[in-house]
């Protein structure tokens, strides 16, 4: 990124907004895909493939040299627009395949976004300070969406549990909610996803804050980010193989409660001085944090209806990602006015709500 801002003479701030444009594109994303229903109408399998190509060239249209802020921004906007097509066509996909044992394939393509989420982590941690040159970067990365799409079209075809909407409701995205099951599992979801970002963002800035109390203590931040981080992507296919045994629901509300009591036990956590104890304690939330996302993205498949899942799962992921931006920027404001110490504390509210949600009517759902 800081590249970038040289290559085009970009102020400072544009970093921040050229980010956010991503995550703003993906959101309005979700809600164009919700609000249509394109995963429901068309083919699944069909709109990965279109999805991961558009996004791929969007992507590679950053390296022109005659680009602009506006246009680096728009193109930004684009990409995280086309990746509304990935990931949660990607699990309509995975519930056109499987009715029984649902949890564990979402468990498998949440691990799979976890470990590609921690990844960059990683590369720093194995480049150090000499980073890839990043016209490199956007070749690779949009080479690697490109051939992601193609085998989703060769080797994936729809479902045989696909049941395409003939009818187009554009409601869809809205009636679902009025299913009592699918609302408990989706604000559960909402719950969940108000930690979860904000606590992948600032592993990293917690770990060097750290390092710099305790300068004695000699470890890579960028190594144990991946770590803490990517070892979430182990816990998400374990927790969905647990959730055969104990259901999708009790598994996910487990996992949610221990990642709420992270948040109320970390100020003690980061107090104290063994690095040990702090890498295990992070480590532990890392497994528990997202242990529950693929989860609950069963639930909401399972409880919506058949012709319009493809849209629940779209609606959940646009308003859970929204909520993220929240989150994030709460602790980013909360670090200039409070103790490092004390800034999970304020994700707390996030599992608290999702389990009074799912839990609300105890007998309404029975796995």
């Amino acid at each position: 990124m800081q590249d970038l801002l040289k290559t085009f003479d970009l102020a400072p701030a544009a970093l921040g907004h050229l980010t956010s444009a991503v995550q703003f594109g993906f959101i309005t994303g979700t809600l164009a895909f919700a609000f249509l229903t394109i995963a429901d109408r068309f083919s699944p399998s069909k709109v990965f493939f279109y999805s991961a190509l558009f996004g791929a060239l969007f992507n590679l249209g950053m390296t022109w040299e005659g680009n602009t802020a506006g246009s680096l921004l728009l193109l930004r906007f684009l990409t995280g627009f086309s990746l509304a097509g990935i990931y949660p066509v990607g699990m309509k996909i995975a519930s056109d395949y499987y009715r029984k044992g649902l949890g564990t394939s979402l468990g498998f393509l949440v691990g799979a976004l976890v470990v590609g989420t921690a990844f960059p982590h990683l590369l720093r941690a194995f480049t150090g300070n000499e980073a890839l040159p990043w016209k490199l970067v956007l070749f690779i990365t949009s080479a690697l969406a490109a051939f992601g799409g193609i085998i989703i079209l060769l080797l994936v075809p729809d479902g045989p549990y696909r049941r395409p909407m003939l009818i187009k409701n554009f409601s869809a995205f809205i009636s679902v909610f009025k299913i009592k099951e699918f609302r408990a599992a989706a604000f559960g979801y909402f719950g969940h996803m108000w930690e979860l970002y904000a606590f992948w963002a600032f592993v990293p800035f917690i770990l060097a804050m750290y390092k710099q109390l305790h300068p004695n203590l000699s470890f890579d931040t960028s190594l144990m980010s991946f770590i803490v981080i990517g070892s979430g992507g182990i816990a998400c296919v374990t927790g969905g193989f647990i959730s055969r045994r104990l259901g999708s629901k009790r598994t996910a509300a487990t996992a949610l409660f221990l990642s709420g009591l992270c948040c109320l036990l970390s100020p003690l956590s980061l107090l104290q001085s063994s690095v040990e104890i702090l890498l295990i304690f992070l480590i532990f939330w890392g497994l528990v944090v997202v242990a529950d996302s693929p989860l609950f993205s069963t639930l909401v498949a399972k409880h919506a209806p058949e012709e319009a899942r493809g849209t629940a799962l779209t609606i959940v992921n646009s308003i859970g990602f929204a909520i993220t931006i929240f989150s994030i920027q709460l602790l980013n404001f909360l670090s200039l006015q409070i103790s490092h110490y004390y800034l999970f504390l304020f994700l707390a509210p996030g599992p608290v709500l999702g389990l009074y949600f799912l839990y609300r009517k105890r007998n309404a759902t029975k796995l």
